[in-house]
């Protein structure tokens, strides 16, 4: 079997930088007939410039649209690296193999002002250091361009997928049956919420047929649609006495809509025992662009496992993690005779 192993980052790094030392190192050789002495620090400050362009100065200042204090950034960090250079490290020597010493009327080279630029330094030096960044700014936006057109195909691809699924398990037959049914029941005995079931019913189905394709939907439209949908579950049980609903706060945002109701139709779907008892809580809470969830239900040993189930609630999951990255917590805890959902959501504006 053929396994797919991507190459860590941190090898690709190194095996690039020891084909860059490698081959400069060799170029100088052929050029002059030897290799600096001072080779290895010039090239360790070549990679700290890349490293601290590409780790600290593209992701905080110029990705943050922080333009003008980058440029000022580099221009200050290419200044001190060449100040250390100039100060710290010896000239090297150019002179061709076989040429030794100075001829006689040969003056010693001035060692220049400690606080100006020695500009023989700076063109060569200079350059390169600003090739550096040039190179490590370049990679920088190149990956962060590649996450961000990755995670946004991924973000499309997996809500097609989630509306599909919510959709086709919303307009499934069994659904429209059981909805049918309990306004058969309502008719058959001639009451008088016949009319309004019917009512809420095709509220349901306009939401997700004509607000569920779009990204962001009000949150007071889907808190209203998550009530039509508890008020048409009530009408088919025998006993919703232990149905609580709590829902308050501020609802001037938006959401992606048909996030929540997964968690509310499965208490509904495993929250009845075979005694015909409901017990379900339900409490939606927003505040200050915080919103949090908290669904229980209680669970009867009578009911077989439905695996569709354990799927759509992955799905969420998955779909939290794409629409909001370290903007949301969920604990989940099923134990034996109870299930409880905590969600805490950061929301968005309109």
């Amino acid at each position: 079997m053929k396994t797919n192993k991507k190459i860590p980052p941190v090898i690709i790094h190194i095996l690039v930088w020891i084909f860059f030392l490698v081959t400069s190192a060799s170029q100088i050789y052929l050029k002059i007939g030897h290799i600096p002495s001072d080779f290895i620090v010039r090239s360790l400050l070549l990679i700290t410039a890349f490293y601290l362009n590409y780790s600290l100065f593209v992701p905080h200042l110029l990705l943050n649209k922080k333009v003008p204090l980058f440029f000022l950034v580099i221009i200050a960090f290419s200044l001190f690296f060449l100040f250390i250079m100039q100060e710290t490290l010896p000239r090297p020597n150019f002179k061709p193999p076989g040429d030794f010493g100075m001829q006689e009327n040969e003056m010693p080279p001035k060692k220049p002002h400690p606080f100006l630029l020695n500009f023989r330094v700076f063109f060569p030096s200079g350059g390169l250091l600003l090739l550096v960044f040039a190179i490590s700014t370049s990679v920088k936006l190149g990956i962060e361009w590649f996450k961000s057109e990755k995670k946004r195909v991924l973000i499309e691809s997996e809500k097609v997928n989630s509306e599909l699924s919510f959709l086709k398990a919303q307009l499934n037959p069994h659904f429209l049956f059981n909805s049918l049914n309990s306004i058969y029941s309502l008719a058959h005995k001639q009451s008088k919420d016949t009319t309004n079931a019917i009512v809420i019913l095709s509220d349901l189905m306009r939401y997700m047929i004509y607000e569920a394709n779009k990204e962001l939907v009000p949150l007071e439209k889907e808190i209203e649609y998550i009530k039509n949908y508890i008020s048409l579950q009530l009408l088919r049980l025998k006993d919703s006495s232990n149905v609580k609903v709590n829902i308050h706060g501020n609802l001037n945002y938006g959401i992606e809509p048909l996030l929540l109701i997964s968690f509310i139709e499965n208490a509904f779907k495993y929250g009845t025992d075979f005694k015909g008892k409901t017990n379900i809580i339900i409490k939606i809470h927003v505040e200050d662009e915080l919103l949090k969830l908290y669904v229980y239900n209680s669970v009867s040993h009578q009911q077989p496992k439905n695996e569709n189930s354990g799927i759509g609630l992955e799905n969420i999951k998955n779909r939290l993690k794409l629409l909001y990255p370290n903007q949301h917590t969920i604990n989940i805890k099923n134990e034996k005779n109870s299930y409880e959902v905590n969600l805490m959501l950061k929301l968005k504006k309109l």
